[in-house]
């Protein structure tokens, strides 16, 4: 089997050079140390999963993952010395998948790669044995074959995990899951974040599906979690 290619993005040598000599082995590793050359990089090499700053040279983090996100759904992991709430959600905003702080232990991460990478791995399978992967309501169609995301016919930019959320709920009309039910389902029960996570990504999607339709909605079940409700099916 090939290997699977980790591309770590830091601009400290350092870290790039211990995180490789960890990963090194079980990995085909790639080395990036400013912003530009880390976006040329995640189209040539086409990782599997990124490991990624947000203090670079050039273009910062935040700047890569939103260019990084116009062109791949490829796992990334932000690693950072930002340790405030706002960075967090800012990540998880541009659809990084994870965020380590630093100083962080080698296991840790370690951990973290295999258990994002394992569900990939999963996900990619239950979609090829499933008999449908898109679902239709009106004016909406959430196709996870194209890993895209339709209002009103036109193609609307959606961060991976956004999306993934999205056909969950909407695959299930009108069962209510809670926060943590859904973080299992969809970000894996191996995810280390908390349940902010999934208010995060709800109220982006109620920015993008605000007003489109009156048979169906992202509804808030207070002190439950969410559901997708609806009337067609």
């Amino acid at each position: 089997m090939t290997a699977k290619k980790i591309l770590i993005v830091d601009d400290d040598k350092d870290i790039c050079d211990l995180l490789k000599f960890h990963l090194d082995g079980q990995y085909e590793v790639f080395i990036s140390n400013n912003g530009e050359d880390a976006v040329k990089k995640f189209k040539t090499v086409e990782p599997d999963l990124a490991l990624l700053d947000i203090i670079l040279a050039g273009i910062d983090g935040w700047q890569v993952c939103r260019d990084v996100r116009r062109f791949s759904d490829v796992p990334i992991i932000m690693i950072t010395s930002k340790n405030e709430t706002f960075d967090k959600v800012l990540g998880l905003e541009l659809g990084a998948d994870d965020y380590i702080v630093k100083p962080f232990d080698t296991k840790e991460v370690l951990a973290r790669i295999k258990a994002i990478l394992r569900r990939t791995s999963n996900k990619n399978a239950e979609i090829e044995k499933k008999d449908t992967h898109i679902v239709e309501f009106e004016n909406l169609v959430v196709n996870m074959v194209r890993y895209e995301l339709r209002v009103n016919g036109v193609v609307v930019d959606c961060p991976p995990k956004e999306l993934e959320l999205l056909f969950y709920l909407a695959s299930n009309p009108n069962k209510v899951y809670t926060r943590d039910q859904l973080l299992d389902e969809v970000w894996g029960f191996e995810y280390y974040g908390d349940s902010r996570t999934i208010d995060v990504h709800i109220k982006r999607l109620r920015e993008k599906l605000d007003g489109i339709s009156d048979k169906w909605l992202l509804k808030t079940v207070w002190g439950v979690g969410y559901k997708f409700e609806s009337d067609e099916k």
